[in-house]
């Protein structure tokens, strides 16, 4: 499990910089982002290198942030890879609330981060061959 920062945000022109020029400004290095978005508002989930400052200094600035627990596991990059792993979790019943991919830079694994609501989940991936990761395979996490 590693800790994913999530942002309510409203739907304005700027707000997404204003946000990132926000972690950077702080030395904070995201690993990835993702955006769903609204007409009136998104969430932006965040993998980064501090997640508590990160979700400190957000709130400090007025924006809403959440950490979030979430799995990360590596993942061939090749095709259906992604494909294997939502069967695994479909074969035990389990769902995926959301999920989202970025390919590390050696360029042969992919990470996909997913938020599964059973503690069982990151068994079964095991036990399907994948490698679930921790915040320090991805970041060095906050002390």
């Amino acid at each position: 499990m590693v800790e994913q920062v999530s942002v309510f945000l409203e739907n304005k022109s700027g707000r997404l910089a204003e946000l990132t020029r926000t972690l950077g400004d702080a030395g904070i290095d995201m690993h990835a982002l993702m955006v769903a978005d609204t007409s009136e508002f998104g969430i932006v989930r965040i993998i980064c290198d501090a997640p508590e400052h990160a979700k400190a200094l957000l709130d400090e600035r007025g924006f809403s942030a959440s950490i979030t627990p979430v799995l990360a596991v590596e993942v061939p990059d090749r095709p259906a890879g992604l494909a294997e792993l939502l069967e695994a979790l479909d074969a035990a019943a389990m769902g995926v609330e959301y999920a989202y991919c970025f390919v590390q830079p050696t360029g042969t694994s992919a990470v996909d981060v997913l938020k599964v609501d059973n503690a069982q989940a990151e068994q079964v991936l095991v036990d399907a061959g994948f490698k679930p990761l921790g915040p320090a395979d991805l970041y060095t996490p906050d002390i």
